[in-house]
């Protein structure tokens, strides 16, 4: 068995690997393994609201009815959105729902289709 480092921010020693990071699931701090090279740097690492790992270009179905800011309109439980794009600040998913248009989601709110 190996044996992975601990957190280096929380120091647990319960850290575990998921493909290419290691998570403490203390703190759920996400750092890449020792070695490891990353495909783009920059690119946010994102979850959904399962834990799993989200990329540009994939689908996500939304999980909670959510009201749209200034509108009488509601993004429905099950809305699907095709070919997200992943951004920076409180609103991490940029996406286009048909019949609503463009919108910027949370990841807390969506699964990975």
């Amino acid at each position: 068995m190996s044996q992975l480092p601990p957190c280096p921010l929380c120091g647990s020693e319960y850290t575990y690997e998921d493909q290419q990071l290691l998570i403490c699931p203390e703190c759920a701090h996400e750092w890449v393994v020792d070695g490891a090279v990353e495909d783009e740097p920059d690119a946010p690492l994102k979850s959904d609201a399962y834990g799993n790992m989200l990329q540009d270009g994939d689908s996500v179905t939304v999980i909670k009815d959510l009201k749209i800011k200034g509108s009488s309109t509601v993004v429905k439980v099950g809305t699907k959105a095709k070919n997200i794009r992943l951004v920076e600040g409180d609103h991490d998913i940029d996406c286009k729902i048909d019949g609503i248009g463009p919108m910027k989601l949370k990841s807390e709110f969506v699964k990975k289709v």
